[in-house]
């Protein structure tokens, strides 16, 4: 039985509760916050020491794009299972890299030859189209769309419904085809 604990129970963390239980990701899903008393949280952040096992997968839901990166990092120097979210009505390329940490949200789409780093969100009707490089921790919000050839730098946050041409950003990263 496959447990998920969220961390932050914020509105990212319920969107990425329902999100995962809308597709079937996980059998069991808690939350550890640091504020919140609901009774679906089960303690504090620093708790998740407690819930390490090979059954269960931790997700960092801070929309701050650098505290999500500091606590996927955290998790995995304490042998903690990250999880990757791909929503089953997302479209992911299988020529596509995602990285540890990352969520594709519904009606998000990741093309051929893109690479998501670590801790990236592909949020609800995004696009990151063929050939872009999308760094560590980015953001990418409701349906905004990247185009080809990009290679977008870390921690960016792109807003909803923004359009990025072709060969906008370059960060001197290769592309990986």
């Amino acid at each position: 039985m496959s447990k998920l604990v969220i961390l932050g129970f914020g509105g990212y963390g319920k969107t990425i509760e329902d999100v995962v239980l809308s597709g079937n990701l996980f059998d069991e899903v808690i939350f550890l916050d640091d504020k919140s008393k609901d009774s679906k949280v089960f303690g504090l952040c620093t708790d998740f020491k407690k819930f390490i096992n090979e059954d269960t997968f931790f997700y960092p839901a801070f929309g701050n794009n650098n505290l999500r990166i500091e606590w996927i990092n955290m998790l995995l120097s304490e042998k903690a299972q990250v999880a990757t979210i791909i929503h089953p009505k997302s479209y992911v390329s299988s020529g596509a890299v995602i990285e540890t940490g990352c969520a594709v949200l519904p009606n998000a789409t990741v093309n051929t030859t893109s690479v998501l780093k670590k801790g990236c969100i592909v949020n609800f009707g995004a696009v990151v189209d063929h050939d872009c490089f999308i760094e560590k921790g980015v953001h990418l919000c409701p349906n905004c769309i990247i185009k080809a050839y990009n290679n977008i730098p870390p921690l960016c946050k792109i807003e909803a419904g923004k359009v990025v041409l072709n060969n906008t950003f370059k960060t001197g990263e290769k592309h990986n085809g």
